[in-house]
């Protein structure tokens, strides 16, 4: 007997065409692809390419309290060699071009792929840490 199962990917539940839940606040995913503060959903997330903002200069959400640190990096690096090294091996095996056309064709795949993978990356798991109330693990006493 099957069981249904509820996948919403944190896409959330009542969007709008806009992107904004029922309740006002962006879904996830729209906050996380457009660097956008994961409560309002207008203001910015980064105050430069990939520093954080202080704070949302629109609805005031402290953003000192989102700590990705090096998970964004991970992701990136490995979803980028996965695309790459595929890549490279298919066109190896089908066309087997000389080197410099490996270098021509997979060096800007992957600077695009990881400089552009980064900031949507960073973004989304900042996001997501306020969606989930991610907090810093503590003991109990």
């Amino acid at each position: 007997m099957a069981v249904p199962v509820l996948l919403h990917l944190c896409l959330g539940r009542g969007r709008s065409d806009s992107g904004l839940m029922a309740g006002g606040a962006p879904s996830a995913a729209v906050a996380g692809a457009l660097g956008r503060c994961p409560r309002c959903g207008k203001g910015r997330l980064f105050a430069g390419y990939l520093r954080i903002a202080p704070r949302c200069e629109y609805c005031g959400l402290n953003f000192a309290m989102f700590d990705v640190g090096d998970g964004a990096t991970v992701f990136v690096i490995l979803i980028t060699g996965i695309l790459v090294v595929g890549g490279a091996l298919i066109v190896e095996m089908a066309y087997s071009p000389p080197y410099w056309v490996h270098a021509a064709l997979w060096l800007p795949a992957i600077a695009i792929l990881t400089l552009g993978g980064l900031r949507v990356v960073k973004s989304a798991l900042i996001v997501l840490q306020y969606k989930h109330q991610a907090r810093e693990g503590r003991l109990a006493k």
